[in-house]
């Protein structure tokens, strides 16, 4: 092939690496010389080596990134995992935060021009997984993974194929988790050495192969189909170690002592189950083990019909992941709140504030956000700590205890921040979205939302406040649709009622009144304290002709917050399609203008 300038193009089917650093604008943003200095240094002393040690070329550096080439796939991710770990282990040594990169690599046809620059999409598609890593990660297209599956140790989690940005088709992709997961990801270490592994710090899982109590090898497949699904969907969970399914399968069909296989995995957590089919039926059961001491922090039993068996799979899967997330986030925050505070780690003050969030108290949210700001001050680059900070926030003002105006705008200033260091931290897209929402502006707030519902599916909180997003939007019968999932998939709701009372609200928008006023109801059980759970049952109440029932709620709301007026939830709710059946309600419950 030849150039329009009669130059023949110079072809070749590569290995690309793209890589940037993670947080890069904040890091400058707080120390710009030292941050030069840091990246310099990494440059040479851990990428250049590395590259070279794997037969790989340099081809160019920007100023938070790199490009390298190499001509084997096996050979592209192996110096990415060393350079990984060489990051890792700087950070375990303490001292400045240590730099963080998200690293991609694709196998491609690219063109090479005479100053030895790469182009083509080959190119391309590199730089867009590395957007998709996770700081401290790498993901890779599947024509890296079926190069390297069989001749590498390293366990790869399957995200299906993803539409990116400039690319006509859409990508699979494979992920292998943060470095500091990789060492815990070969094959049942622990158990070979004879050595139990170190916990890590962070919250770390092993799901078990499911038990297939029917006594029919053919219902083996949807056991493990189970087990499979359940890990890829944990796997999700940015901030949980997941122990890939080569280890866990091990252990299947072996009579085994949770402790112990704990102490082989290295984990803290152990999540074990059944399947048992008779006829048309199935019964699926669950425990969550907390293995350092034998603990049941959760169980449940799922009934279903087997008419489709992986609608069934999916389904028990986004329940099961929606269940147990806020069990873990407790645990966490109560093994974190029994340590000595200068020994509680930044993950630990995150999750500490979390569960302090969720009492819904004016005093717990301040304390909360007292250790966010301790967390972001110990590691500045910890999106997850400005994205829970913004949530934070978010409860102040949806609850009247700071100024409305000067609340939304912190929220969506933290969230900014957090969106900044890492694009893809869930809590900030939804938290950042739900402030855009509070705006109006309703089609980006969707994007952002439906963004973070992609990253984390059986997330029971990011779907019920998108299922909020999509009410103000007017999407009234799909925003009932996604808190009614978020409802089922939650039956734990440590969100002060937040469940029902969205699923109440939503469906007050679409005009189903009689099945709203129950959890309307139930709301403001859950949480009498809340001005807000008292308006919409106000309001359902006007609807349904409960005037007598309206009136007492009227009373009971005025003692708890500032008078409740037609004029005040107008105000408030002006930018929402579900304004004026809301203000119809309250006028017909006796709402005052």
């Amino acid at each position: 092939m030849t150039s329009p300038s009669g130059q023949k193009v110079q072809r070749r089917l590569a290995a690309i690496l793209a890589a940037d650093i993670a947080g890069f604008s904040a890091l400058m943003g707080q120390d710009e010389e030292g941050t030069l200095a840091r990246i310099k240094k990494l440059r040479q002393k851990v990428i250049e080596p590395t590259v070279r040690d794997h037969q790989g070329r340099v081809v160019k550096t920007t100023g938070d990134g790199f490009l390298v080439e190499f001509s084997s796939p096996v050979e592209a991710v192996r110096c990415a995992v060393e350079v990984q770990a060489a990051l890792a282990s700087e950070a375990a040594d303490g001292g400045a935060p240590a730099l963080q990169l998200r690293i991609g690599i694709n196998l491609g046809d690219i063109i090479i021009e005479s100053d030895g620059d790469i182009y083509g999409d080959g190119v391309n598609v590199a730089a867009r997984l590395e957007h998709l890593a996770e700081p401290g990660g790498l993901c890779v297209s599947g024509k890296v993974y079926d190069e390297v599956r069989d001749k590498l140790p390293y366990s790869f989690e399957d995200q299906g194929e993803q539409q990116v940005k400039n690319i006509a088709r859409a990508v699979r992709i494979f992920r292998l988790s943060a470095v500091t997961n990789v060492t815990k990801m070969a094959p049942l270490p622990g158990a070979i050495s004879g050595r139990p592994l170190t916990l890590p710090d962070q919250p770390s899982i092993a799901v078990l192969p499911f038990n297939n109590m029917s006594g029919d090898p053919q219902q083996e497949f949807f056991a493990d189909g189970m087990a499979e699904d359940i890990i890829t969907a944990l796997s999700r969970l940015r901030w949980l170690l997941v122990i890939s399914r080569n280890s866990t399968f091990v252990y299947k069909g072996k009579a085994i002592d949770v402790r112990q296989v704990a102490r082989e995995l290295g984990v803290r957590y152990i999540l074990e189950g059944s399947v048992r089919a008779s006829g048309s039926r199935i019964r699926i059961t669950g425990q969550l083990i907390d293995a350092a001491n034998g603990k049941h922090i959760w169980a449940e039993r799922y009934d279903r019909l087997l008419e489709d068996v992986f609608a069934v799979q999916d389904e028990i899967t986004g329940n099961v992941v929606a269940a147990i997330e806020p069990h873990l986030y407790a645990e966490e925050g109560y093994r974190a709140q029994n340590k000595p505070p200068e020994s509680v780690n930044t993950w630990g003050l995150v999750v500490s504030a979390l569960t302090l969030i969720n009492k819904a108290q004016s005093k717990s949210n301040e304390e909360a956000q007292i250790l966010l700001r301790r967390a972001i001050t110990r590691e500045p680059s910890y999106a997850r700590a400005y994205a829970i900070l913004s949530w934070a926030v978010w409860w102040e003002t949806f609850c009247y205890w700071r100024p409305r105006e000067e609340g939304f705008r912190e929220m969506t200033d933290l969230a900014k921040r957090a969106l900044a260091i890492d694009p893809s931290e869930p809590w900030a897209m939804m938290s950042y979205g739900f402030s855009l929402s509070t705006m109006g502006h309703h089609d980006r707030a969707l994007e952002q939302m439906k963004g973070a519902l992609e990253i984390n599916p059986s997330w029971a909180l990011g779907r019920t406040m998108y299922g909020v997003a999509l009410l103000r939007a007017g999407s009234f019968a799909e925003a009932v649709n996604e808190t009614g999932k978020a409802v089922r998939m939650s039956p734990l709701d440590t969100f002060a009622g937040i469940y029902v009372a969205f699923h109440g609200l939503t469906l007050l928008g679409d005009r189903r009144f009689s099945e709203a006023l129950s959890f309307l109801r139930r709301s403001v059980v859950a949480f009498p304290e809340f001005p807000g759970h008292h308006n919409a049952l106000i309001s359902c109440c006007g609807h349904l002709g409960l005037v007598e029932e309206a009136q007492a709620h009227i009373q009971q709301r005025n003692q708890i917050g500032p008078p409740i007026t037609v004029s005040r939830l107008r105000a408030n709710l002006g930018a929402y399609a579900h304004c004026e059946l809301f203000i119809e309600g309250l006028k017909k419950a006796g709402v005052p203008e």
